[in-house]
């Protein structure tokens, strides 16, 4: 056996390589079955032959039982073993020369055999190996004598140096060293075929070289001079760092994992480029990370990290196998456990800075995905700096990509990535530039650190795997078991899930935080959401240029991607150049989810920062912060209004974009609108329904407030109302160009549309399509006061003042200021003057209207024009079937109607000739401002009972004498001259629920009582009106209906035709009229005989009109006629007589 070889083994021994308890259980494993194996044995046996050529052979106990002469062996050792220059080894020369019978045994040494005994079980004292691995494994309490010290360092030195132990390696590697041709041509007896070994013994395939291999590797790393190259490279770094001591003894050299753990702290702090950071020289850095490399196999090997993590490793990967670095993840998952001691933490997190400095310190990860690192073309690149070509974020990110791509990463290799993605999110410190700008000046952090952050989640790509943010996991953990149990755990699909139930009753208060960090990050880089990334890869490649996943742009920067994609994914077929399906889906749920928080749409925060502060710093709660913007859209500087205002544009085109809304919504979609809902398209139909909807039992007070909010904000500007912005923008560049403010719109367009109607031009200006979503607009508009900006900023102060406690929504308020119109300021009750104007020229913009007589609209009027609505309700107002609410809106139209000529259009079209005729004196006092109080009507009236009207005008003023009789509301002047007197005469009248002529037959009845002139007047016109239509006296034709039906069937109505056959036929005594009718007629005739000695006639046409209107016309007629005769006669003998006188006179 050869010298060297001596040295490792003892006699008696049962294995030179049987490794002791701490070297760990896989290394005992293997070196136990090597030494049992007969054919490694005999392999030794004559690899020993062939370098000794020794005489004689008996079994060495540690490779098969074969023992080397006593002497040879003694004179090896002394070979082998430098002159130590103390007692030790002195002792230690004098020991093995005592024992050249049995071989020299390390634990008979002097100088360590007290350290032995007191320190190493007595059952390892006959291997040499075991001892050195017991006293250099010692507890960190432990001290261990000098001069053992220094006797066990050239023993190891002797192992790693000795051109004799050199060969036996190349014996035992006889097929790795033609491999690995570079560890053949080392030089000799200078430990570098040793290091070259230990350097590629991951690439070592041949079982006994890479048992052997192994073992040296514990021996070489336990101090780090036996490293090859490592003193020579990092002595001025160890001796400026004072990192430890180069000299013999002035350390423990055994614990020379210290001087490796100090360089590699301050190649830790280099790269976080702390404050006096030493720069240590590259070949050293070089030399450092190569020993952090070949010690990421065993734990063992990292010696300061072996003795820190002692009792940890005990305590927590106590089952853990030793080996491919299955111990440093153990620990590293329980870096944070309250029993990790600090010590190994800190050690810990070391090891995790040199791996994310390179990734081939970690051996699971570098060997896993070896072969994807070659196939995808990640491995280092000598065109590109090593700095970037081995961190763990560049790695991480060239994989990532291949996955995000669509390729095939082995199992092992993607297992690997979750776990060191995982690591990457768990402790910030991990990434240098973090590091680093948490240290910088204030003001100058959020800038640097939001990138710093932004590269971190791009390597971990926690949007992947949501369980690589572990805070996310342990915090969303409960919310994923109830609302996202049905997606498969670790499936990206379950970030979305999350963003879903974000601000539901299902989402816990932790959760909602930490996903709302995590999704901050996401949305500002789409290559961070996997799915959206997949689908849409092809698309941004196709549209918006963009460069492979893992590849930086200035030109495209992330953020610009997805505004280039979701401006695509709106384009109509006619814009060309459209998303694919599945992409436009993708992009609808990002921008559906960034609706949720200011903060995941990084353009608005980015360009809102200052008016967020400005005009937003108290609206905090969920969604408020967007609202807030809408609401100041006016106020905000330039750049954040053209964000807001798109981000708003595309919501009205989509409104599923809010979610919080559509969230708020969802009865009445499903009641209402589930039709447009479930279409994978949405042109604004949905949020059309919504607001045709909005005051449905199913529309809770979130919704309605949401909807009416959008509403109000569509105001601002045209474009808002999508619908409305596709189907009239070229009518306004043509009509209205300059506008933008939708209400401005809608009134030009409808002014347009009016003036072209009443001209009966042709061709209308405004195009068809437009001219329908108009009228959808104006429904809408006429709501809400607050949807007519104008009328809302008239009428603001007469709303605090008189309708505080109404509610807006349902055009209460409007109908509030109609009921209070004669308390209204004058700027106000003009604007309500134009409005009912409006209205009653198209009832359908009469909101209250509408909606209170919808169902009698269908029952009554569904063949009716929408502008014949009112006219026709008003014709079916006394049906049985009608609903009396209805009834009672009718009602309330027409009191209005009949305040003003001008709110009747059918009226005014009919009396157009006769009103500016008869009554223009009132038209020279009207104003724009205030109602003629029905003055004209009252006008017109009068004529009508002269019989002097057109026949159209006749008409209309017979309906409206017909309405007033049987409602006194109806009568405007009568209201006002007879308030009072109704209120003492008639009280019990006037408050019947239902109006049918009673108070206007009280005061007939108390015509005598009345004490007010004006008020007398009026109902003295209304006994004057009743002589020329029996239809005028509701009580009077009710009595006499059956008699006008037996006696003047034949007669038409109107001119007083019929009630002048009823008195002729109150006078023939022949005729026998009903006795209510008789008495009714009587008592008429008795007020008309009254009513002409009160009122006598004014002029000749009045006492023409009564005498036509007279009952006994006839008679008068007959007076008239025979003293028009006898006059006529008496003229005739009177001209005679004076004929003839004259003649007398003349003869004369």
């Amino acid at each position: 056996m050869s010298k060297a070889f001596a040295v490792v083994g003892s006699s008696g021994q049962r294995g030179v390589f049987s490794s002791g308890r701490v070297s760990g259980a896989r290394f005992s494993c293997l070196w136990w079955k090597m030494a049992a194996c007969r054919r490694v044995q005999l392999l030794l046996l004559l690899m020993s032959l062939c370098i000794l050529s020794v005489q004689a052979l008996k079994p060495l106990p540690g490779f098969g039982n074969v023992h080397p002469p006593a002497a040879a062996m003694h004179q090896q050792f002394r070979a082998a073993l430098p002159n130590p220059g103390n007692n030790a080894a002195a002792a230690a020369s004098s020991g093995a020369q005592s024992r050249r019978s049995t071989g020299w045994k390390l634990a008979e040494e002097q100088a360590c055999r007290d350290d032995v005994t007191r320190l190493c079980p007595k059952h390892t004292w006959t291997n040499n190996l075991s001892m050195l691995e017991c006293l250099q494994d010692k507890k960190e309490d432990t001290e261990i004598a000098a001069d053992c010290n220094h006797l066990l360092w050239n023993y190891k030195l002797n192992l790693t140096t000795d051109p004799k132990f050199e060969s036996v390696a190349l014996e035992v590697c006889t097929s790795t060293m033609l491999e690995l041709k570079e560890c053949a041509d080392e030089e000799r007896g200078k430990g570098y075929l040793m290091s070259c070994l230990v350097d590629h013994r991951i690439n070592i395939t041949e079982r006994q070289c890479h048992q052997y291999i192994t073992k040296m590797t514990s021996i070489i790393f336990s101090d780090y001079r036996l490293i090859c190259g490592f003193m020579d490279k990092c002595r001025e770094d160890i001796n400026t760092l004072q990192c430890g001591s180069i000299a013999v003894g002035e350390k423990d050299l055994h614990s020379q994992g210290e001087v490796i753990a100090c360089l590699e702290r301050a190649l830790v702090r280099e790269a976080e480029q702390q404050d006096k950071a030493h720069q240590i020289k590259d070949a050293c850095k070089k030399s450092i990370m190569r020993v952090a490399e070949l010690s990421a196999d065993d734990f063992h090997l990292d010696r300061y990290l072996y003795f820190s993590c002692r009792d940890d490793r005990e305590r927590f990967c106590e089952n853990t196998q030793v080996g491919e670095g299955r111990v440093y993840k153990c620990l590293f998952n329980h870096k944070f456990e309250e029993a990790m001691s600090e010590k190994c933490r800190n050690a810990l997190t070391t090891r995790q800075k040199l791996i994310a400095q390179d990734y081939k310190v970690s051996y699971s990860l570098a060997k896993a995905c070896k072969a994807d690192l070659r196939k995808y073309r990640c491995n280092p690149d000598t065109s590109m700096p090593r700095a970037r070509e081995a961190r763990l974020s560049y790695l991480l990110l060239c994989l990532e990509s291949a996955v995000h791509r669509g390729r095939t990463v082995t199992g092992d290799c993607q297992g690997e990535m979750l776990d060191y993605r995982r690591m990457l999110m768990e402790d910030f410190s991990l990434s240098p530039e973090i590091v680093l700008v948490t240290r910088g000046d204030k003001g100058t952090v959020d800038n640097l650190c939001q990138t710093a952050l932004q590269t971190l989640i791009q390597s971990a790509d926690p949007g992947a795997d949501y369980r690589i943010d572990r805070a996310l996991n342990e915090a969303c953990e409960s919310v994923i078991q109830t609302a996202c149990k049905h997606i498969r755990s670790g499936d990206p699909m379950i970030l979305s899930c999350l963003m879903e139930h974000l601000y539901t009753e299902k989402m816990v208060q932790d959760c909602e935080h930490r996903l709302l960090e995590l999704q901050y990050f996401i949305s500002r880089d789409w290559k961070l959401d996997p799915i959206l990334y997949r689908k849409c890869q092809n698309d941004a490649s196709r549209l918006c240029y963009t460069p492979g996943w893992n590849e930086s742009s200035e030109l495209m920067p992330p953020g610009a991607v997805f505004s280039c994609l979701y401006r695509h994914a709106y384009r109509t077929e006619e814009q060309g150049r459209r998303l694919t399906r599945d992409c436009k889906v993708e992009v609808q749920r990002i921008l559906h989810q960034r609706a949720l928080d200011v903060k995941l749409d990084p353009e608005l925060q980015k360009r809102c920062m200052t008016d967020l502060g400005k005009w937003c710093s108290e609206k905090t709660d969920t969604g408020q912060e967007l609202e807030c913007l809408q609401d100041h859209l006016e106020d905000l500087v330039s750049s954040c209004r053209d964000v807001v205002g798109n981000l708003t544009e595309l919501e009205s085109e989509d409104i599923q974009i809010e979610a919080l809304l559509i969230r708020a919504c969802e009865p009445v979609i499903q009641s209402h609108c589930h039709d447009v809902a479930d279409n994978q398209i949405d042109t604004g139909n949905l949020l059309e329904c919504l607001v045709q909807n909005k005051h449905q039992r199913e529309m809770n007070d979130k919704c309605a407030v949401g909807v009416t909010h959008f509403q109000l904000v569509q105001m601002k500007d045209f474009r808002f109302s999508y619908k409305f912005k596709m189907a009239c923008k070229e009518d306004v560049l043509k009509l209205c160009p300059n506008i933008e403010k939708k209400a401005d719109v809608v009134i030009c367009l409808s002014t347009t549309v009016r003036n072209d109607t009443l001209q009966d031009v042709k061709d209308q200006r405004v195009s068809l399509k437009c001219r329908k979503q108009l009228r959808v607009e104006e429904l809408e508009m006429s709501e809400d006061i607050r949807l007519e900006p104008e009328l809302h900023d008239a009428c603001k102060k007469d709303v605090n003042k008189l309708c505080s406690s109404v509610a807006y929504g349902n055009a209460q308020i409007i109908e509030c200021l109609k009921e209070n119109k004669k308390q209204l300021s004058q700027v106000c009750h003009q604007k309500i003057f134009k409005l009912q104007e409006t209205e009653m020229m198209d009832p359908e913009l009469d909101y209250q209207l509408m909606r209170v007589c919808k169902q009698m609209i269908k029952r009554f009027c569904t063949e009716s024009d929408a502008k014949n609505v009112l006219q026709c309700l008003k014709l079916n107002k006394n049906s049985e079937l009608m609903d009396p609410k209805c009834k009672q809106m009718i009602t309330k139209r027409q009191i209005t109607q009949n305040t003003d000529y001008r709110l009747n259009p059918v009226l005014r079209k009919a009396c157009k000739a006769d009103i500016p005729k008869f009554c223009q004196s009132i038209l020279n006092k009207a104003s724009d401002a205030n109602e003629l109080e029905g003055q004209v009507i009252s006008c017109l009236k009068l004529k009508y009972a002269d019989q002097r009207l057109s026949g159209d005008c006749e008409d209309q003023i017979r309906v409206i004498l017909q309405e007033s009789a049987l409602d006194y509301r109806l009568d405007p002047q009568l209201q006002v001259h007879c308030r009072n007197e109704i209120t003492r005469l008639c009280a019990e009248e006037a408050a019947a629920q239902e109006q049918t002529g009673q108070v206007e037959e009280c005061l007939k009845n108390n015509l005598l009582k009345i004490k007010q002139e004006e008020c007398k007047t009026e109902v003295l016109n209304m006994l004057k009106e009743s002589k020329a239509d029996i239809f005028v006296d509701p009580v009077l034709h009710t009595a006499c209906a059956l008699d006008l039906k037996h006696h003047c069937a034949a007669i038409n109505p109107g001119r007083g035709r019929q009630m002048s056959c009823l008195m002729e036929a109150l006078q023939d005594m022949q005729v026998r009229l009903q006795p209510e009718c008789k008495r009714r007629l009587q008592d008429r005739i008795d007020m008309w005989s009254y009513a002409a000695k009160v009122a006598p006639a004014e002029g000749f046409s009045d006492l023409a009109a009564q005498v036509m209107t007279s009952p006994s016309k006839n008679y008068i007629l007959f007076m008239i006629a025979l003293a028009v005769s006898l006059l006529f006669l008496v003229g005739l003998l009177c001209g005679r007589i004076t004929k003839r006188v004259t003649r007398e006179l003349k003869d004369r």
